[in-house]
């Protein structure tokens, strides 16, 4: 176990350097810094002692340690558009991105996987077809789309729901919250809900898929045999059989909710780190641009040790795999 966490520690290192190198290139090819912060009426000399300033001066590879050094740090320097520290505005926006993102996979989880588990015992029902006809069209449905019927519907029409912000919030420190108030539970079901669908539907047909091909395994066939109740056969052993690529699947998810929450978040005018990153894009605010791609492929590689260690609780065939090289 411990030479597996390390050499993944270490194959985590190489990505988040090769991400840094990625990230660092941006501030190379695309715009220019100096112009960016100065402007154009700049005099040349201002122009050279910003350079030297910024260390822009210093051979390529000397910069890109520096930019390392301060990466790891969570330093990426000021925004260009902005004018604060990255690091800041990073921290400003984190919560309300998490915020929503942890509550869309809760949503796709917790009714995910019941979904698939009823969709796969009862196939033949009506309920489970119109189940499998919602995951279809939540595949299929871009998350905008979502996103915007829902406006139409519960803002527009009905006016249950407000339909963009963040709402109340309560301040924990240095973490912001909307939970903990009935107006930040009003902004957030609905970004939260288009954020989930796709999430939801996703899981449900690949706990249904898996749950019909574990169903047909011999083991579950000797099981019967043995007269085991069916909660035992389904639950005790099918489900649990069918846990890990769902484990795999939810936990690549959640960090694809994180990332990918852009589209859902400029939708709704949630304040997250993807609508910062979007404006971002549109100034071409390098610095930002760079801390959220470190900091995405960051979450990637965390979720990831994580689901590789979950295997082994999960998976007792891998743990005697693992014994068995070992010997």
């Amino acid at each position: 176990m411990f030479a597996f966490i390390v050499r993944r520690l270490v194959q985590a290192v190489i990505v988040m350097v090769t991400v840094a190198f990625i990230a660092f290139m941006l501030f190379q090819y695309i715009g220019d810094p100096v112009n960016n912060i100065l402007g154009q009426d700049a005099t040349p000399q201002q122009r050279q002692q910003l350079r030297v300033d910024l260390g822009l001066d210093k051979p390529f590879f000397i910069q890109f340690g520096h930019f390392v050094t301060r990466a790891a740090q969570g330093e990426f320097g000021l925004s260009l558009r902005q004018g604060q520290k990255v690091s800041s505005l990073i921290a400003e926006r984190l919560p309300a991105t998490v915020e929503l993102s942890v509550l869309a996979a809760l949503l796709a989880l917790f009714l995910g996987v019941p979904m698939g588990v009823y969709s796969a015992l009862r196939r033949n029902t009506f309920l489970s077809q119109v189940m499998m006809t919602v995951s279809l069209i939540g595949v299929s449905l871009p998350t905008f789309l979502i996103g915007i019927l829902l406006i139409l519907v519960f803002a527009v029409l009905l006016k249950w729901l407000p339909s963009y912000g963040r709402g109340d919030i309560v301040a924990l420190g240095s973490w912001t919250t909307g939970m903990l108030t009935l107006d930040g539970w009003k902004h957030l079901l609905m970004p939260a809900i288009t954020l989930a669908v796709f999430q939801l539907a996703l899981i449900m047909r690949l706990v249904r898929a898996e749950m019909l091909e574990v169903l047909r395994a011999d083991y579950i066939k000797f099981a019967r045999a043995r007269g085991l109740p069916n909660r035992v056969v389904y639950f005790g052993h099918a489900l649990k059989n069918t846990l890990v690529p769902v484990i795999t699947i939810t936990g690549l998810q959640l960090g694809g909710l994180i990332a990918f929450a852009i589209i859902t978040e400029t939708v709704f005018q949630w304040p997250g780190m993807g609508l910062l990153f979007i404006q971002a894009v549109t100034f071409a605010d390098i610095p930002i641009m760079a801390a959220y791609l470190c900091l995405i492929a960051a979450i990637f590689v965390v979720i990831n040790l994580i689901v590789d260690l979950l295997y082994f609780a999960v998976d007792p065939r891998l743990r005697v795999e693992r014994l068995v090289g070992g010997h």
